[in-house]
């Protein structure tokens, strides 16, 4: 099969109106290629359960907190990468079902070569502009608790938390973090939802990708809103059983994520 890397540019891809109904399609579709490749799914889902348990025993023990700044700048960095592969077992997965390439198949050797060869592409500057985002946030995220809690002393924080944050400041804070937050996530959202699987499937650059992604969101607002909104209620739902959920819940995403970029296309083939 002929590399994607190794093809010409491909043309800017317009993009598509779509339904509600287009949600509980993509989530039927990921959990098929779940079930048809499940050990590569759990192997991608591995990193992220891992790495948040890490978080967690890291935030139990305050003396060793310094190593938790890795493990979360780590989360959005590998993010892009281990993404590609669960999009790439789709791909795969979508060829092998169609009559001219039915001797495609998903051995590890070659979804782990395609997910290295995206250092040499464009997924490390989506990955940067996702790290850029993030650090950002944490910017703004400290800049907000300053505002609201930066005159009280850091004891009485730590060691009466709740009267903190349910106090009157604390309650201001904890709004406007909220909406600050939530603004973030919309535009890491629509930059990314679709442009991560596109950068994949065609020779685009990051910044042609990001705004097809952009002009997608906006064509589909209240789709994409309620997929956000299915996102963040079922990772959450995941991570309480010790992250555990993560290893069912981040591959059926992965995998529904690539069937809604190939509904998002007019022409995505």
């Amino acid at each position: 099969m002929t590399d994607i890397s190794e093809m010409g540019p491909s043309p800017t891809p317009e993009v598509a109106k779509l339904d509600m109904s287009v949600i509980g399609d993509v989530l039927a579709a990921g959990w098929h290629d779940f079930r048809r490749v499940p050990l590569v799914g759990l192997f991608f889902s591995a990193f992220y359960v891992v790495g948040g348990l890490i978080l967690y025993f890291q935030l139990r023990h305050a003396d060793q907190s310094y190593s938790i700044i890795p493990v979360a700048l780590g989360f959005p960095l590998l993010a892009p990468f281990l993404a590609v592969g669960l999009y790439e077992v789709s791909r795969r997965l979508e060829l092998r079902d169609s009559d001219l390439h039915s001797g495609m198949d998903c051995r590890w050797s070659e979804i782990l070569g395609v997910v290295f060869r995206q250092k040499d592409r464009q997924m490390p500057s989506m990955a940067v502009v996702i790290i850029m985002i993030f650090l950002f946030w944490v910017f703004i995220a400290h800049m907000v608790f300053a505002l609201f809690l930066g005159l009280m002393p850091m004891t009485n924080i730590l060691s009466d938390w709740q009267h903190t944050i349910f106090s009157f400041n604390g309650i201001k804070m904890l709004a406007v973090g909220s909406l600050v937050g939530l603004g973030f996530a919309y535009v890491l959202f629509s930059l990314t939802v679709v442009s991560l699987p596109l950068l994949l499937d065609k020779e685009l650059d990051f910044i042609t990708a990001m705004i097809v992604s952009w002009q997608f969101v906006a064509e589909n607002r209240a789709v994409m809103i309620v997929w956000g909104i299915v996102i963040s209620v079922l990772l959450f739902a995941a991570m309480i059983p010790a992250f555990l959920g993560l290893f069912l819940v981040m591959p059926i995403l992965g995998h529904a994520t690539w069937h809604l970029y190939r509904r998002a296309l007019v022409h995505p083939a």
